[in-house]
């Protein structure tokens, strides 16, 4: 039997559409850990909500950042649009169809709506009231909240965090990341048979990113503004300027240094301030330099803030 040219190109489409196509690479937890644990340190130290339960909520919620509406949104933790969402929108069915979800142009900004949203809510405020080390308070508070409907949500984001050591992010240390051994590997993903594997044990630690695009290393326990600086090829007059900071200033650990100039504004409208919090700890903060805070709030850099202030990041504080 003869084929046309035109017929077998069509069996050639045909075929080629019906063949199975290979599986998209998966990010592992192990992954998912090293690529979003300084959004969570970040977002602990301007929210007070412990960055274990954040990074293990991230990893639940997400399906280690493998669920549509992680990498379609950048929505890590499932947060529906509600009444006072202004920005972008994702569809998709849930409880009911066409769920609206909040869409974020990057996963910093998921996590900070997460602790915001947890923070402007009455019924979390107790949390707030916990030691920011009691990840087990946390995570039954959610739970007793109505955070989640399972009655294993607590449990599960404990689990998380022992099996992957994430209570270290709470103390401000590094996190080694446990070996499975008695659990079975297969407690993150519920709906789908695609429990997620752990091969080996690694070291997890923080060093790099950026805030507000601006990149930084956070500070190691021997560090000094010169070692830095001259690590990365800068002068030091250069890497003050860029932190706001004198050349007489110790450096702890942990403590983000930027190797650029931080940026004018940023996406956050504002930010309540803590008790003990200084201007020079906002701009470190939110990558925003000090006197464009200054400037928009009317203040000196040598202002002594209130807890409970709110100071304005992306405009003038309003009259």
């Amino acid at each position: 039997m003869k084929y046309s040219l035109l017929t077998i190109l069509l069996l050639l489409v045909v075929v080629s559409v019906a063949a199975p196509q290979p599986p998209a690479v998966r990010m592992t937890p192990e992954q998912y850990i090293s690529t979003f644990k300084d959004a969570a340190i970040i977002d602990m130290k301007k929210t007070g909500v412990p960055a274990s339960i954040t990074l293990a909520q991230g990893m639940y919620e997400s399906d280690c950042g493998n669920s549509d509406l992680a990498t379609a949104a950048n929505n890590h933790f499932g947060i529906k649009c509600h009444k006072e969402w202004s920005g972008n929108t994702f569809i998709k069915d849930d409880d009911t169809k066409d769920e609206c979800f909040r869409k974020y142009n990057n996963v910093q900004q998921s996590y900070d709506d997460h602790s915001d949203f947890l923070r402007s809510r009455d019924r979390y405020a107790f949390l707030f009231n916990l030691e920011i080390t009691d990840y087990k308070g946390w995570a039954h508070g959610l739970k007793k909240a109505g955070y989640a409907t399972n009655p294993q949500y607590a449990s599960k984001i404990i689990d998380l965090i022992e099996r992957y050591d994430l209570q270290h992010l709470d103390r401000g240390e590094n996190i080694p990341v446990a070996s499975i051994t008695k659990t079975p590997p297969a407690i993150i993903k519920e709906k789908k048979n695609d429990p997620i594997i752990v091969k080996k044990k690694e070291t997890i630690i923080a060093q790099s990113g950026e805030i507000n695009e601006v990149p930084y290393v956070l500070a190691g326990k021997n560090d000094s503004y010169i070692s830095i600086a001259q690590k990365n090829d800068l002068l030091l007059w250069q890497l003050l300027k860029y932190n706001d900071a004198d050349k007489n200033d110790g450096l702890q650990a942990k403590e983000i240094v930027y190797l650029k100039p931080k940026r004018n504004s940023t996406e956050t409208e504002y930010h309540i301030v803590r008790n003990g919090e200084t201007l020079r700890d906002i701009s470190q903060q939110y990558g925003i330099k000090m006197r464009k805070i200054c400037l928009r709030n009317n203040l000196s850099d040598r202002t002594e803030l209130q807890p409970g202030d709110k100071i304005w990041l992306n405009k003038n504080k309003p009259d």
